[in-house]
């Protein structure tokens, strides 16, 4: 996962991501929540359950360049599907191609698993 992204930016830039990957997220995660709520089980049901679980992903910043791609795809297909065009739609698919360009930033999960570690090593623990 690090060799997607040059850096995990901390501070104000990694602010300005959690607030990117607040504004991906949010939307399809209540939207998805609001239809799944009483919905039959069907194939838009399955739909609706991966777009919720990707908008979670992408909260926490796990996995968020699979989940802000699949995101991505799902939103222009939906901007694009039925008889008018949804521009609300197209924005977050263009919201959620910059998120995958960008990365998830230091405030995530991602950071937290795949992040730069740095290693220390003492005087007492080396060898002789």
């Amino acid at each position: 996962m690090q060799r997607l992204f040059s850096t995990f930016p901390n501070g104000w830039p990694g602010c300005g991501l959690l607030l990117l990957r607040l504004s991906c997220g949010t939307p399809p995660l209540l939207i998805g929540a609001a239809d799944l709520w009483g919905a039959q089980v069907d194939a838009a049901f399955g739909i609706e359950l991966l777009n919720c679980a990707a908008a979670l992903s992408i909260l926490a910043g796990f996995w968020t360049p699979l989940a802000a791609s699949s995101q991505a795809v799902l939103q222009g297909a939906l901007a694009f599907s039925g008889e008018t065009f949804e521009p609300a739609h197209l924005a977050l698919a263009i919201t959620n191609i910059s998120l995958v360009m960008l990365g998830p930033g230091s405030l995530s999960l991602d950071a937290r698993l795949y992040g730069r570690k740095r290693i220390d090593i003492g005087r007492s623990q080396r060898p002789p």
